[in-house]
Formats: structure tokens, sequence, C-alpha cells
């Protein structure tokens, strides 16, 4: 091994020895620099882009060079200079692009020549949008992150990034990435990562969006953190009907005619871009182009983003983008970030051949040992000067890392976060032991005390211990005290769960001790909206049955988009009774509801004992999946997901009282019409074939809500009581439907376009044997960021309709709603 390195480290230098480093700095004609300059030699592959301060280099052999340096809106520059064994300097200073109107007369009145231009381009979007059909090329990632200002607290916590820096201005996030892109059109695309660096993770995996956003498409789909609906293109084929645009002139470049177009969005408040697209004269494609988005344009969490992007030719026929740049800026909630992440594409290969099984399931590869590359390595093979900022963030953060990799270090700071306050009754806490990698919780007062018609005043104590092993290995300890203030009782049971999984997600646990449950299993209600509701409004729909129980559940990942599923428990079930009338709310005189759902009981279950057995599969058709090294992470696909369940009441085991046999399939997917929006629906059909013995708790159970606070609109009906339609028939039917618009047509109101509120609506349907629901919803999302606020009216045969509001939120909290 040794005799290796010295041979390959004596190659390095004789390389070197006859190489010359050119260096240099693109600025304009101000002195400021340009950043992300293309820097490419005339007649050759080789290329490099300028680093954000302006500052570039090449490694050549000694010859004679022709060197083209470009940036968007500035003219094109040539230097022909000699290289020998010495390095050279060569800066370019970069006019703006001047551009004439010489070729064009306008007539007043008339329309303005970018229209005929931009319907050229239009034209011919299909045909450079298939162009290539199939390529390969190198792609080197680096994508930054810093504050200007942040906030002296959060949520009631310092904010404080534990490097010793009270400045305001501070990297927050530093990675570069060099990657494989493999195309083979239309829906064929592979990322493999060769090496990736964070700074200050030295485990870490950077950024590696390589794949960039083509214009040619109708669409621009940029991220949907950003806008789902994606961006229209300035030569969609629809671009007319939303932008305006306006000739600057023209340029000439290689003997060709660019034509500058200033792009203008001709209504406030649609996801279109503004700035300026440059159009190749007879050709009609894209050579330029520096465009912006802003709130204007819908984006939901940036504030800004601009887009540079610069194609180059480098066949008779083939044009290919050489860089794109991001430049994101957000504001929120106090912090104020701004970015930049670029991508420099390289070494492009038009005519593949691809191996026959290359293309599979894996869209991004993480290569093993691709995060573990040298300082050396790094400093030999990226195609961007670090800037002086970037290289003192990466000596920082990584002295930062190694510190915090010291017992000693560790042991202090757990001291300092460790210490308890008075907040901390109210918020839960969290105590660290980093050194073992062991972590310990409790919860707040709001989980800690919770109110029931059963138990009165619950005093309800997890407490979770998390060992982690290693990134995907885990396990999870949650041993659980209750005390019941009006009955005395002190409950006691525990979970143990170890995740585990070298390559797909797979999860054990068992459980068991004695503990109340929900009639509903899936506990639907939380006991912090039962208590509000309870307290304030008299409404208890928490309806509770205790049981000695042990559980087992297993999940594993099998790839191919499948997950398999298996819970098997047994319960010794005993009913319980009320034992206080209290409210808060002295007006109603009326009592609380019975321990049991009168809609379907006139008196509690008797005691009994059941073993259950629940066995299912979930199928994603196409599952695409990025693999890291040491795991593999599911992230979908564009087909529905497919799931089946089969669960058994096993009479007679260990005295089990129950029979019963139940399935269900069910398929949802979420449909991203771009412009239109998004549509999701969840679709279920089962039934019992055979109900021989049964009780409430093993019905199947579609959950209503009387609560203010809306519940999930793909799983449950927003209106009825909680067990309305718990039942064992033969056979049911649910559809669950739900579209957000996303700023579609609120974007035309005057007031809400300036929320930026987005409508929403839906309609749910049950079929049962003899009877059916319906309801449909209408409403506000994106309110304020965090709220939605829904109209709905449901319809039950042989009722009147009834309407009311429901409140949503993205924080976790709960409020009374109608009489029960």
């Amino acid at each position: 091994m040794r005799s290796l390195l010295f041979i390959l480290f004596t190659c390095c230098i004789t390389v070197s020895s006859i190489a010359g480093k050119i260096t240099g700095m693109v600025t304009n004609q101000n002195g400021e620099p340009l950043p992300y300059s293309s820097i490419t030699i005339k007649g050759s592959k080789e290329a490099t882009s300028a680093n954000n301060e302006g500052v570039y280099f090449l490694q050549l052999p000694a010859g004679t060079y022709t060197i083209i340096c470009r940036h968007v809106g500035f003219e094109r520059q040539e230097k022909t200079i000699s290289i020998t064994n010495e390095d050279v300097q060569v800066n370019f200073v970069l006019k703006e692009q001047s551009v004439s109107l010489s070729e064009v007369v306008v007539k007043a009145g008339a329309e303005d020549p970018a229209y005929a231009i931009i319907r050229n381009a239009i034209k011919k979007r299909k045909e450079h949008l298939n162009e290539i059909k199939s390529y390969e090329c190198e792609v080197y990632s680096k994508g930054t992150m810093s504050l200007r200002d942040f906030p002296k607290s959060f949520m009631g916590q310092k904010v404080d990034f534990e490097d010793g820096d009270t400045s305001k201005q501070k990297m927050l996030y530093l990675s570069e990435t060099i990657s494989k892109l493999s195309v083979d059109e239309p829906n064929k695309v592979k990322v493999d990562v060769l090496s990736t660096r964070v700074s200050g993770q030295s485990d870490g995996f950077g950024f590696a969006g390589a794949r960039f956003f083509s214009f040619y498409d109708n669409n621009v789909q940029i991220s949907n953190s950003l806008n789902p609906r994606g961006f229209i293109s300035p030569i969609a084929e629809n671009a007319l009907y939303f932008y305006k645009y306006k000739y600057e002139g023209a340029f000439s470049e290689d003997g060709q005619l660019i034509n500058k177009i200033k792009v203008i969005a001709k209504r406030g408040y649609e996801p279109c871009f503004t700035g300026y697209i440059n159009i190749v004269e007879d050709e009609w494609r894209i050579h330029s182009l520096e465009l912006m988005l802003t709130k204007q344009s819908q984006m939901n969490f940036a504030d800004t983003l601009r887009i540079e992007q610069l194609y180059q030719k480098i066949a008779v026929k083939h044009w290919v983008v050489q860089s794109q740049i991001l430049y994101p800026a957000v504001k929120l909630l106090g912090f104020d970030a701004y970015g930049s992440f670029a991508n420099v594409y390289r070494n492009f290969n038009t005519e593949p051949v691809f191996e026959k099984k290359y293309f599979d399931n894996t869209i991004l590869k993480y290569e093993k040992g691709s995060n573990k590359k040298s300082i050396e390595y790094w400093d030999s093979i990226r195609p961007l000067a670090l800037t002086n900022a970037e290289q003192i963030d990466y000596v920082k953060k990584d002295s930062l890392e190694q510190l915090r990799k010291d017992p000693a270090y560790l042991d202090s700071i757990d001291a300092a976060n460790n210490k308890f306050k008075i907040s901390h009754i109210y918020t839960g806490k969290t105590y660290n032991k980093q050194t073992k990698k062991i972590s310990y919780s409790v919860p707040g007062l709001l989980t800690f005390v919770s109110f029931n018609t059963v138990e009165g005043v619950a005093l309800d104590l997890p407490v979770t211990i998390r060992k982690e092993f290693t990134d995907r290995k885990n396990l999870t300890l949650i041993p659980h005290l209750r005390y019941a203030v009006n009955t005395k009782q002190f409950y006691a049971w525990g979970t143990a769960r170890y995740n585990f999984g070298t390559r797909f997600f797979s999860s054990v646990s068992i459980s068991g001790g004695k503990r109340p449950f929900q009639l509903n299993n899936d506990e639907p209600i939380l006991p912090l909206s039962n208590t509000i509701s309870s307290l304030l409004y008299k409404n208890n729909f928490l309806k509770l049955y205790l049981a000695d129980y042990v559980r087992v559940n297993f999940s594993k990942g099998i790839g191919s988009g499948l997950t398999v599923t298996a819970n098997l428990q047994y319960q010794d079930r005993h009913p319980l009774e009320n034992t206080t009338d209290y409210s808060w709310n002295k007006k109603s005189t009326r009592p609380y509801r019975p321990n049991y759902p009168i809609e379907l009981q006139t008196q509690s279950f008797t005691a009994h004992q059941a073993a259950i057995l629940s066995v299912g599969v979930t199928f994603q058709p196409g599952a695409k999946y990025v693999e890291y090294p040491d795991r593999t992470i599911n992230v979908g696909s564009k087909w529905p997901t497919f799931s089946t369940q089969y669960t058994k009441g096993i009479a007679d085991f260990l005295g089990s009282d129950v029979d019963y046999d139940k399935w269900q399939v069910a398929i949802r997917d979420n449909l991203n019409l771009k412009l239109a929006g998004r549509f999701n629906y969840r679709v279920q059909t089962g039934g019992f074939t055979n109900s021989r013995a049964l009780y409430i708790q093993d019905m199947k159970h579609f959950p209503g809500n009387r609560l203010l606070l809306s519940t999930d609109f793909l799983t449950t009906f927003q209106l009825p009581q909680y067990y309305r339609f718990s039942n064992a028939d033969d056979f049911y039917t649910a559809v669950f439907t739900e579209h957000h618009f996303n700023g579609f047509l609120t974007n035309k109101i005057p007031g809400i376009k300036k929320l930026n509120w987005h409508l929403v609506a839906g309609a749910s349907v049950l079929w049962l044997p003899g009877q059916t629901y319906a309801e449909w919803h209408a409403g506000f999302e994106n309110i304020f960021r965090f709220f939605s606020v829904d109209v709905v009216t449901g319809y039950t045969q042989g009722s009147k309709p009834r309407t009311e509001v429901r409140f949503g939120t993205t924080f976790n909290i709960g409020g009374g709603g109608g009489n029960d």
C-alpha cells in the first residue's frame, strides 16, 4: 500500500512539473467581482468557473491557449496566452453587454419585436427539449447558506450556534459535491455521487441537486416547498397569456446574433419569472438567462430566488447548460438568510452507451467512501476556487467538530444544556448524555395532566429513553406511569422499540402492562383536546376501557416499494364507568354521556379476552430510492400507494373470546396537477367475512370529529360522532378527496392574493349497507403560513344537512366544538 501511495504521489509531482497553473479574477468595469463566471478553453473540453468572489484557476500542460470568459449579461472576452512551467495570472474585466437596435425598426403602436422572437422560440421549444436523447456529464455542485441577522432567542430558547462567534453574520452551511449525471430520455435519470463534503460534518452527505432546470419545459418544477404548482417558463406553450416581453437589443457572439429579451409578468401573484432571457437568432434556442422569483411569484418559503443559466455549444447542433446558479434569500421569524447553489457541468458525452440494467430504481447514489476524501483530493479536483470565507469555515467547523467529539467538551455542553428551567414545566425537557449517545425526555405540563370523566384528573408520565447505535440503528424505551385521581389507581406499562436495517428500514417493538385504552385503539382523540372540550364545553368524547395487554409489532421494508407489517396482541379487557360530572362550564346542567357510544350501545361491553393477529402489505409500484453507503431511503414514485390488511380474532387462544375475520384494501395518491394545484385522494374498501364474536373495540371504525380543530381530511370525517359509523358489516367503501389549489384562483382575488391564502376543497363519502354519509368542505389554508379554516357540510340519509366550521393548524393544540 505504501509503495502504491508513493507511486501516486510521484505521478502527481511529475504532472505538476510539466503543467502551468492559470489563476485570475473576473470583475466588471467597476472592479466588482462577477461570481461564477464561466471560463473555457477554445477548442477543448477544459473548463472551470469563478467562485463567488470572481476568482478562478486552471491547470494546463505547456502550450498556447485561447481562454474564453463569459458571464450572463456581460460581453464575452477572449485572451490568448502561452503556458510554460510557471504559473500565469490572467484577469478579465467584462463590460456590460452592449446591445444594438440597428437591426430592428420599431414603429409607434406596433408590436414589440420581442414577441416574434418568443413565438419562434415557443415553436422550437419541443425540438430543443428533445434534442439530446441521452447524455452523461460531470457535475460540480457547491452550496452555501449564510446569515445576515438572527434573533437572540427563538420560542423561548436562546439562539446559540455553539461556535464562540457572537457576530450576526455567519456561514450556516457549506458543501461540495462531484457527481456523474446520466440521462436517457424521456424518464431515466441517475446521479452517482463520487465525492462529497460538508463543512463540520465528516460523516455528512452534501447537496447533490445535479440535474438542471430546463426552461424548455412548460412548467419549471424547482421545489415543492417553494411552490408545488411550479413556475411557468417564459417560452412555455401558453407563455403569451402570462408574460409581456420587451426587446432590449442584440449582440453578436461567435458569429451568431443573440437577442436580449426582457421578461415581465402580466399580472402579480402568478407563478411567473421576471428578468432577462437571451435567444439565439434563427435557431431560436436559449443562450443564457437571468430570471427572478419573488413573493409575487407565489413563493411560499423564500423571499427571492434568482436563477442564472449559461449554455455552451459543444457540437454543430448541440447546446448544453454549462452552469446553473441559484441565489435564494429568506426572511422568517427574525432570521435573515441568503445563499448560493452552483452547478458547473463539464465533460459532456452526448452518445453514451449504458449497460442494460444501469438505470434501476436508484435515482441518487452516494458511492462508498464518497464523504471520506482527503483535503488534498479536494484541492486537486475542485473546478472552483474556495473563497477566503469558505476556507475559514472549513478549518473552523472541522476543528469544532473534533472538539465536539471530545468527551470532556460533550460533558460540559450537556451540563449546561441539561440544567432545569421553570419553562420546562410547560414545554417538557430532553436530557442528553452525548458521550454514550443516550437521551431522556419527559413531557410538559399540557401532556402530563389531562381530564376525563372516568379518571377525573389523570397524571400521565412517559419517559422516553433513546440509545443511538448508528444512523439507522437505535433503541427506544418508554416506561409509562399513570395515576387516576378519582379512582386512585396506578397504571404501568412500557414499550421497547428497535429500529434497524442496513439497507431498508425495519422495526420491531414489544409493549405490555396495564393501561386505559380508547375504544378505538387507533386513539383518534388527543387527551389535550378532550380536556379542553370537557372543561370548557362539558363534552367528554374520550371513551375508555382498561386492559392488561401484551403486543408485538414488526415492520420491514424489502425494496421495490414493498413494506410488510405484522402485529400480534393479547388484551384482557374490562369496562370502566364515569366517576365525575365536573366541568368549568357552570351554565350547562346536562350530565355527561356515559362511557360508551350511545349511538351503538345501550350499555357497556362485558369483560372478555381478545387475541388478535394482523398482517399487512404496502406497495408503491416504481418506487425510487436514494442510496447511501449504509442505508436506502424510499422517495416515492409517480404511482399510487396500495395497501392491504387482514385481521384475525383468534378464538380460544389463551382464553380469547373473539372470533372474527376482517380485511381492507386501500389506495392513496397525491397528484401534482402543477398550475391547477394538487389533488389528494384515498379510497378504502373492506369488510368482515366472519363476525361470529367481536366487541366494539374490534369493529371497523370511521372516526368522526366533534372538535373545532380539524382532523386529517383524508382519513376522518369532520362532523359525525366518533363512533357513529363503527360497524361489523360484510362490506363498506369510503372515498376521501381533497384539492389544494396552492394559489390557483385565489391569486386573482384582490386582498386574498396579497395575503397568499390558498383555496382548499374536498369531499368524502361512506357507503355502508343501508346507509350513506357524505360531506364536503371548502376553505382557506396557508393563513399566516400555519393556519387554515374550513366550512364543512355533512349529509346523512333521512336527515337535514349539517354545517360547521373547522380550524386547522400545524401546531399541536386542541379545542372544544359542538355538543355531543
